[in-house]
């Protein structure tokens, strides 16, 4: 495993030593061993990677990576370019032009918001090649729970996207009286109809960062 920044790792020290990390660590050697598991080993912290702690303005969680060929990345919901568009961001993207106007981007890279401040955190950072969730309960939220507490400990003024089920129960680890949680449906096809769509989270999540002296995202990078 490697570092992610000066930053995020003395932040993250303690969860790096502990003996739940040490154990993840082992288990994910055999598993890159001796499967094909994604992201590459060399993008699992990408999300760190893109948005400093300093500049944390959104959280945007997802589940697991994408576990199809060429998919996965590091960042929750996004994929390289020259991969088709997921059927979960291409609705994330159906709502954000509802909201705005903002075109779909014929690309589902979102580096663009990640750069920005949008931590693209998904609660499990690894899995197996066709086999959705087959690293849950494995180690990975410990860490990210940690990840999401301490962000909520330290910083103020933050926006929490948590959409569907395994999001929203996030919310128990994020002081609301500093933040802004905001909760939905996920944008999955299956779901999305049952009230991701019409949301309007994409406009509120920059209302909030303006009243509050924060840049907003520009959703169209």
């Amino acid at each position: 495993m490697i570092k992610i920044s000066s930053e995020w790792d003395a932040i993250l020290e303690e969860e790096f030593s502990s003996a739940e990390y040490l154990a993840l660590r082992e288990f994910l050697k055999k598993e890159y061993s001796q499967y094909t598991v994604y992201p590459s080993m060399y993008d699992i912290f990408n999300s760190m990677k893109y948005t400093s702690f300093e500049n944390v303005k959104v959280v945007l969680l997802g589940q697991d990576p994408y576990h199809n060929v060429g998919q996965a990345m590091g960042l929750s919901f996004s994929v390289p370019d020259g991969i088709d568009v997921p059927p979960s961001l291409v609705n994330m993207y159906k709502e954000l032009y509802a909201e705005t106007g903002i075109k779909p981007k014929p690309t589902g890279n979102l580096t663009g918001w990640a750069r920005q401040g949008v931590l693209l955190l998904n609660a499990v950072l690894t899995v197996r090649e066709h086999q959705a969730n087959s690293h849950k309960g494995k180690g990975w939220e410990f860490f990210t729970d940690s990840i999401i507490k301490k962000i909520s400990d330290k910083k103020e003024h933050v926006v929490f996207l948590l959409w569907g089920g395994n999001a929203r129960s996030k919310k128990r680890l994020i002081d609301d009286k500093k933040h802004l949680v905001l909760e939905c449906a996920h944008p999955s096809p299956l779901s999305a109809y049952n009230g991701f769509f019409g949301c309007g989270h994409f406009v509120k999540t920059n209302e909030y960062l303006i009243k509050n002296g924060i840049e907003p995202i520009d959703w169209s990078l």
